[in-house]
């Protein structure tokens, strides 16, 4: 994309995606910036601001074709892409990432899970085996995995990387507690707890 969006705009693409789903789901087939507003509690003007980032998709007067809008978010999030993921870390937050079928339909395949735990390594998550750590180079030489989930302990978070780079990973969805920078590829780091911190701010500020 030739214009830089900022990371706020990125971040609010999904909500817009899923609302519009939404939407799809019970037969609306157009709505104005002015409703959807309404449901999302984003002005309409962020909406306008938003979606000029990218061509604008509406008209004056007529709205969003619901679908079609849908769609381009869609495209413009590369969801009508094929993304091979792999898991490392099978444990609970693991196996429960492996379990959420609902990224199957966004395009995020899961096609492998790796630990070092020898009771976890032969069973398998949805019939997607768990393998051991020492077969991950080999497996990221044999196969094309675009995506590495990291659901480890985040002393093992730094090792693990060194292994990904240069296999062909292009991006890490990182739940380690250690914020990564990796120069060569996309890194999100993402901290559960900061959620649950925030909330309790939130919380505290409503006494």
């Amino acid at each position: 994309m030739a214009k830089d969006i900022s990371k706020a705009v990125i971040r609010r693409l999904p909500r817009y995606y899923r609302y519009l789903g939404e939407l799809m789901e019970e037969g609306v087939e157009r709505i104005s910036s002015h409703d959807l507003s309404e449901r999302m509690h984003v002005t309409a003007s962020q909406i306008r601001q938003d979606l000029n980032n990218f061509g604008g998709f509406g008209q004056q007067g007529y709205g969003y074709n619901v679908n079609f809008l849908y769609e381009e978010i869609g495209k413009i999030l590369g969801l009508t892409r094929r993304h091979p993921m792999i898991v490392i870390g099978a444990g609970h937050l693991g196996q429960a990432i492996a379990n959420y079928v609902k990224f199957e339909k966004l395009g995020f395949l899961i096609i492998g899970l790796f630990d070092v735990d020898p009771a976890l390594v032969g069973t398998a998550v949805r019939d997607i085996p768990v393998l051991s750590i020492s077969e991950l180079p080999e497996f990221l030489q044999t196969h094309e995995v675009e995506i590495a989930a990291l659901t480890m302990p985040k002393a093992e978070a730094d090792s693990i990387v060194n292994t990904l780079t240069g296999n062909g990973i292009r991006a890490i969805w990182n739940f380690a507690h250690v914020d990564l920078a990796v120069t060569d590829m996309v890194v999100e780091n993402v901290h559960l707890s900061d959620s649950l911190m925030e909330l309790s701010y939130r919380i505290l500020q409503s006494e």
